[in-house]
């Protein structure tokens, strides 16, 4: 498991970053079907029971981080590590090179740039720790808050889909595929808080 390689917790100025346990399920759902959160995820917590099912079902356990503010969980970090797309004679050295982030905050504590702070904790991991060459995050392409994160991490808008993605509520709309490679971001600038993408 691609988690297992890392020493947690990692500790960023503000935050604390871990892998997500059952413990966790219960802040991490409510976080989740808060209504300005549940609007630009996939799909709602729904049910205590819902949600374990879906966590489970879908193997989301061990791709979520827990974001921790002073030991209160306040958000949730998404990575998956896959094989970079290759011909087949060279597949085998496309193994673990990209990586698809995301990220969810509680309200309550947007504003204050943690999600900025933990996504770019998380993007050094991806190319620090886990040695990946590329970096990617999806978004709907009206969801400016997460692509202005994108964008202070270095991202760099690759695809703007034109209604490909179902909103529930919106129906047909645009999408955006933002990425970063490994030698770009040892380009990036440290961020207004000091820190390093």
């Amino acid at each position: 498991m691609t988690l297992d390689r890392i020493s947690w917790p990692r500790r960023t100025a503000r935050l604390a970053l871990r892998p997500a346990t059952p413990d966790d399920l219960e802040a991490l759902g409510r976080i989740q079907n808060l209504a300005e959160v549940s609007y630009w995820l996939p799909s709602t917590a729904g049910t205590q029971a819902d949600y374990l099912l879906r966590m489970g079902r879908e193997g989301l356990l061990p791709r979520t981080l827990v974001v921790e503010l002073d030991g209160v969980v306040i958000g949730e970090l998404y990575l998956h590590v896959a094989a970079g797309w290759a011909q087949t004679e060279v597949s085998d050295r496309a193994v673990d090179t990209e990586a698809e982030v995301g990220w969810a905050l509680d309200p309550a504590y947007q504003g204050h740039g943690y999600a900025t702070e933990a996504a770019g904790e998380l993007v050094r991991i991806c190319f620090e720790d886990l040695g990946v060459r590329r970096v990617t995050a999806t978004a709907f392409a009206d969801n400016g808050p997460s692509l202005r994160i994108m964008e202070r991490l270095g991202m760099r808008c690759e695809t703007r889909g034109v209604r490909t993605t179902l909103h529930r509520e919106r129906g047909w709309v645009d999408s955006t595929v933002y990425a970063l490679l490994a030698d770009e971001w040892r380009g990036v600038p440290l961020t207004g808080d000091g820190a390093r993408p």
